[in-house]
């Protein structure tokens, strides 16, 4: 596997950033706490990132796994913000 190219690093980046932009809303749920231990690992990883050696499978892997994530919080996080999480999307 060869060093990733600038677009998976981004195509990686925006998917943990567009993650990493709900800490404060999950903060107010309860589901989210448990969520937010793991806030550290992603923010390290988002540091090192350049460093990974990343294919098209892993990058499309993550989209897919942040795109059902999202998916995942529309509920609980509409509860707390109706309207604002209606379209919950990747960037």
């Amino acid at each position: 596997m060869r060093k990733a190219s600038s677009s998976h690093l981004a195509r990686i980046s925006n998917c943990l950033q567009t993650i990493l932009e709900l800490e404060p809303e999950l903060e107010k749920i309860e589901l989210g706490k448990s969520l937010l231990e793991e806030f550290s690992v992603l923010k390290d990883f988002l540091q090192k990132i350049d460093t990974v050696a990343l294919s098209e499978d892993d990058v499309e892997r993550v989209e897919t796994a942040t795109s059902n994530f999202l998916e995942e919080l529309r509920g609980p996080l509409a509860q707390i913000r109706p309207g604002r999480f209606g379209s919950l999307r990747l960037q």
